[in-house]
């Protein structure tokens, strides 16, 4: 079973759907939030992860979104409202069993509070190995990781719409995840908007 994963695509479109065609035939998608970008919302972004069937989660995004401060934001002209209400309905945090492993599922951290930024050279990620989990994803930070601490594989793809890691030369990036082998394929792009 092959899972590809996207995060942090802040309604880029056309990051999202170069990710899709990178990544190939994966069984499950999955989206760890920061789907949408501030107050800003994407029909074609949340209508693509809908209709692809994707496991979305929330991000700190959706929250200001969904919160009180998103009141105007969400009532602007062309914003779908079944769209929103499909979008605002997706879990803070997801867990999927398959190939005999627990897979958790967050935007930023496994414990709470959440919404830490966790880069890769951080301390905070010996945290990650204390899940409950043999595979941990998150986002949030926009640079990618593929790690074993512990006894738990942590992977985050980077983002799919704003690149912002210097060590794969700001390129846009996703990931997939044979469960079976957990052999992680990073993959990166050039941001087609830039083309």
């Amino acid at each position: 079973m092959k899972l590809g994963i996207v995060s942090d695509i802040h309604c880029n479109a056309a990051g999202l759907r170069q990710a899709l065609a990178l990544m190939g035939d994966v069984d499950d998608l999955i989206c760890l939030g920061d789907s949408i970008y501030e107050y800003r919302f994407s029909n074609e972004v949340v209508g693509l992860l809908k209709e692809r069937g994707a496991r979305v989660i929330l991000g700190n995004h959706e929250e200001y979104f969904f919160g009180p401060q998103g009141e105007r934001a969400r009532a602007r002209d062309g914003v779908d409202p079944a769209l929103t209400e499909w979008l605002a309905s997706r879990p803070h945090r997801a867990e999927l069993r398959a190939h005999g492993r627990n897979v958790l599922i967050v935007h930023s951290t496994p414990w709470e509070p959440r919404g830490a930024y966790v880069h890769p050279e951080s301390a905070l990620l010996a945290r990650f190995g204390e899940a409950e989990a043999d595979i941990v994803l998150y986002g949030h930070t926009h640079q990618q990781l593929a790690r074993r601490i512990g006894n738990v594989l942590v992977i985050n793809p980077g983002s799919a719409g704003e690149a912002r890691d210097h060590r794969n030369g700001r390129q846009l990036s996703c990931a997939v995840l044979d469960l079976a082998s957990e052999e992680v394929k990073l993959i990166d792009f050039p941001d087609p908007r830039a083309a």
